[in-house]
């Protein structure tokens, strides 16, 4: 009797811990026909839940969209440029989006922590907001042909996409970025 109820005890912890460090899964909405970011949600990898484009806390936005782990390496590349475009330019922000496919609740829990633990800067984890949802759906959205490159938007609050690219950072690329910044404001 102690063993079972023991057991029990194990399983009702464990699901506790579960419901705690699982992120729910995300939410995809498609409010509009015409090309734009659509309405998803997320958790970041300090478990706090953000509903995007209405929480996205710049006027512009920088969205690193990575689709897969080894993307890591080009978003780094765009990192120091987008905190001194930050720096420079009051109302700009940049996120970092992984967007994988759905996924059950443990699976979800694994690579958040997973992602957590690899990441111990605070700022890295409060933009790092990962999206498990219909990744085609939210693609033809967002006019997103592929998932073997980072794409990187600039994006308002309304989920407009103002502008686009793809790959590691360059400096034409970044320049581009500014120019599409100092035209949005």
């Amino acid at each position: 009797m102690f063993v079972i109820g023991g057991l029990l005890l194990a399983a009702a912890a464990f699901g506790g811990l579960l419901w705690r460090l699982a992120p729910n899964q995300s939410v995809l909405e498609i409010p509009r026909e015409e090309v734009h970011f659509p309405t998803v949600s997320g958790f970041n990898l300090n478990r706090q839940e953000f509903t995007f484009p209405q929480d996205l806390s710049g006027e512009l936005n920088v969205l690193f969209v990575p689709f897969l782990q080894r993307q890591q390496l080009v978003v780094n590349t765009w990192i120091p440029f987008a905190q001194e475009t930050e720096a420079a330019f009051p109302g700009v922000v940049y996120y970092e989006l992984p967007t994988i496919d759905e996924m059950p609740a443990l699976s979800r829990m694994f690579v958040n922590e997973g992602m957590r633990a690899g990441i111990p800067d605070e700022t890295a984890r409060e933009r790092t907001v990962t999206l498990y949802i219909d990744t085609r759906k939210f693609m033809d959205a967002a006019d997103i042909p592929g998932k073997d490159e980072v794409h990187v938007l600039l994006v308002n609050r309304k989920g407009d996409i103002l502008w686009r690219t793809t790959g590691q950072f360059d400096e034409t690329k970044g320049e581009e970025l500014l120019e599409a910044i100092k035209a949005n404001r």
